[in-house]
């Protein structure tokens, strides 16, 4: 059935409940997990009041950061996995949008399933944060199962 699922994760509480149901499904499926972390790139200094704010970081120093706290977000994945006996791998790539970084690696890794959590955004601020998964949704060719 599923022989290799992508499980996209922030980190948060919701991303965990979808990385345990994916461990599970993969279990059950004799499939693998790839984990994976979308950085977003460092984005350009703020305008503030007629002065410049640019945070005292520099490029390098920012995508340590990131990377340090992308690892520790896979690792909760990696966990589950381990959990389940379910081989993962883990990666963590710099994407200005989040969910075509989803799609993208879904299509390189060759996955045939993608499980991701929704924060179930609606009204207003569904509209102004927009939703990941429902760009998931939109344009990945590869199945997705929302996890809620």
């Amino acid at each position: 059935m599923y022989k290799h699922i992508l499980v996209p994760t922030d980190g948060s509480t919701l991303s965990n409940k979808a990385a345990r149901a994916a461990a599970k499904l993969a279990r059950e499926t004799g499939g693998r997990l790839t984990a994976l972390y979308a950085i977003p790139p460092l984005g350009p200094p703020m305008v503030l009041d007629g002065f410049v704010y640019d945070a005292a970081y520099s490029q390098e120093a920012y995508e340590k950061g990131m990377r340090e706290h992308a690892d520790k977000a896979l690792q909760k994945v990696k966990a589950e996995a381990h959990a389940n006996d379910v081989k993962c791998d883990a990666i963590s790539v710099i994407e200005g949008n989040p969910w075509e970084a989803i799609v993208k690696a879904a299509k390189a890794k060759k996955c045939d399933l993608i499980v991701m959590a929704s924060h179930g955004r609606r009204g207003i601020q569904g509209v102004i944060l927009g939703s990941e998964t429902t760009k998931v949704l939109t344009h990945s060719k590869t199945p997705v199962l929302v996890c809620r």
